[in-house]
């Protein structure tokens, strides 16, 4: 990613109503929306948005589908939603994005898909020393998990801070599957650490290996390790509901797909199948995919492979109750069963929030959904409170998440589905919106899908100065004008004169989205003094560019 400026006209989005589902264009003004060359098989790529300003963006053009509750006001919300989407294509740009009500872009950094070091997951607003950061991870992501760090940064997208592993484990190996900060100014973050293992009781070998679990909660200040607990050491293998021998017949499918891909290099290669289960290929008995604080202060561990919720003691790192799996506590109720989950948090009311994947890219797959349990922690039950559903079957393989906003509404992202879904407090769908192939045809490919995503109130501030570049179309100059990640524009003002002291407004231009197009008049396109200038609701001046 790119250091500084990278952290630091209304696009073509389509709008359809989920009744009739009719497209409304919105207006395009200074951007315009590219299809790509394509890829294989005559495919072409997701249509993405260019700007003049930042040839280097290329973020998708998005599908907005209303819901039944869905009115107005969700459009002119001041809240923004947080992406990490994937291409496997050459456009759109993979990369950390923030979209506003709209599906507009409002900042941008672009991974480098050259780098595999360079995959960034889990962006979100939370709080850090008091104030409102960014945090986003950045790493390597192979075979569903990474080692990385976690990037921290202000509202001017520079950064303050990264964290990573500690204490036993050494640096650079933080898992992107949760990087949340508590209240102490820590953060709890995931790591996978191969460990040998018996496994005979599920099948496997007796001297294996498994990729434990491990959680650390790091002082993002000092790096210090406070916590760290390891899943091997208090859940057993025997609670994986993973099938060994099936594993096993992946991995050499796996193994054999790479082989003839890389025909020429075969020979060279494999001996034999690989064996699952050894110290290069460990058995992901547990597989965390979130670690998030107890209202009494203990954690919250989501498991995939054990479809499992465990509440755990943050003194002893003892287990409290499992919630789902084999070993369950406690009684499901109807419908309250979930499988290979993402995303375990407590709401204020007492509830238990998950993403209920109920997938893992097998036969038996089901519908994925977000799901609201009520807990009651005496007769120890579970019964189903509210369920959010997509609005058609979405089987939602890995990835995703469910984040209860503020005012009781949850935003579901669809992981591998490239989707995000805001549903009422009684879980009614206000709107639906594609970030990726799915939605636009058979024509068309390169996935889209997003490890979560998130919404929220979100000001920002750049460092950087905006950026300008001025063109002429049909005679006509113009002044191509965005500022990555500036959320508090609402005018752009053109300045030129001899001098600074002797410029004079030119033109005043409302802001038409990322990027906004601002006429030049020809006696002022001669002066050699000229600038284009960031103005807020007030007209205070926030930043100010050259226009040349």
């Amino acid at each position: 990613m790119r250091a500084g400026s990278g952290y630091g006209g209304e696009h073509p989005s389509r709008v359809l109503a989920a009744s009739a589902m009719l497209t409304v264009a919105l207006a395009v003004s200074a951007c315009t929306a590219d299809g790509g060359g394509g890829g294989a098989a005559g495919k072409q790529s997701i249509p993405h948005q260019s700007f003049a300003s930042r040839p280097d963006l290329k973020p998708p053009v998005v599908e907005i589908t209303r819901g039944p509750s869905w009115s107005d006001e969700y459009e002119q919300s001041q809240e923004f939603t947080f992406l990490t989407p994937n291409y496997g294509s050459e456009t759109p740009s993979d990369g950390a994005m923030i979209l506003d009500a709209r599906g507009e872009l409002v900042w941008m950094n672009p991974a480098e898909d050259d780098d595999p070091e360079d995959n960034p997951f889990d962006l979100r607003v939370q709080e850090y020393q008091g104030e409102p950061v960014l945090t986003v991870y950045e790493g390597t992501s192979d075979g569903g998990m990474g080692d990385g760090e976690v990037i921290v940064l202000d509202q001017s997208y520079e950064e303050i801070a990264r964290v990573t592993t500690g204490g036993s484990l050494g640096p650079g190996q933080a898992d992107f599957h949760d990087t949340t900060i508590t209240p102490e100014d820590t953060m709890l973050i995931a790591v996978y650490v191969p460990a040998p293992a018996d496994l005979s009781d599920v099948g496997g070998p007796e001297d294996g290996h498994i990729q434990d679990a491990v959680i650390q909660e790091v002082d993002i200040a000092t790096g210090e390790v406070l916590f760290e607990w390891s899943a091997i050491g208090h859940v057993p293998l025997t609670e994986t509901l993973l099938d060994f021998d099936d594993e096993q017949s992946e991995l050499e499918k796996e193994a054999e797909e790479s082989a003839q891909a890389e025909s020429s290099k075969a020979s060279d290669a494999q001996t034999g199948p690989p064996e699952l289960g050894t110290e290069e290929h460990p058995f992901d008995y547990f597989h965390i995919n979130s670690v998030t604080e107890d209202d009494d202060d203990s954690l919250l561990v989501s498991a995939r492979h054990t479809n499992a919720v465990y509440k755990l003691d943050r003194a002893t790192g003892a287990v409290e109750w499992t919630l789902g799996g084999s070993a369950s506590d406690f009684e499901m109720g109807e419908g309250a069963d979930f499988s290979w989950q993402h995303d375990t948090h407590r709401s204020p009311d007492g509830t238990l929030t998950l993403l209920d994947n109920h997938s893992h890219g097998g036969s038996d797959d089901e519908s994925s959904r977000g799901l609201r349990l009520a807990l009651d922690g005496d007769a120890m039950t579970a019964e189903v409170a509210t369920e959010y559903l997509p609005p058609a079957d979405r089987v939602a393989s890995s990835m995703a998440n469910a984040q209860q906003l503020d005012n009781g509404n949850m935003l579901i992202g669809w992981g591998a589905r490239p989707h995000y879904s805001e549903y009422t407090p009684d879980g009614e769908l206000i709107y639906d919106v594609c970030h990726g192939d799915e939605c636009m045809g058979d024509d068309f490919e390169g996935g889209g899908g997003s490890y979560r995503a998130y919404k929220f109130a979100w000001e920002g501030r750049p460092a950087a100065e905006p950026d300008v570049t001025v063109q002429e179309r049909d005679g006509e100059r113009l002044a191509h004008v965005s500022w990555n990640g500036a959320t508090e524009v609402a005018q752009w003002r053109l300045m030129a004169g001899e001098d600074e002291d002797s410029s004079t407004e030119q033109a005043v231009v409302d802001r038409q989205g990322f990027e906004t197009a601002i006429p030049v008049p020809d006696d002022a396109a001669e002066l050699p003094y000229a600038v284009v200038e960031a103005l807020d609701a007030e007209g205070t001046v926030l930043g100010v560019a050259q226009a040349r």
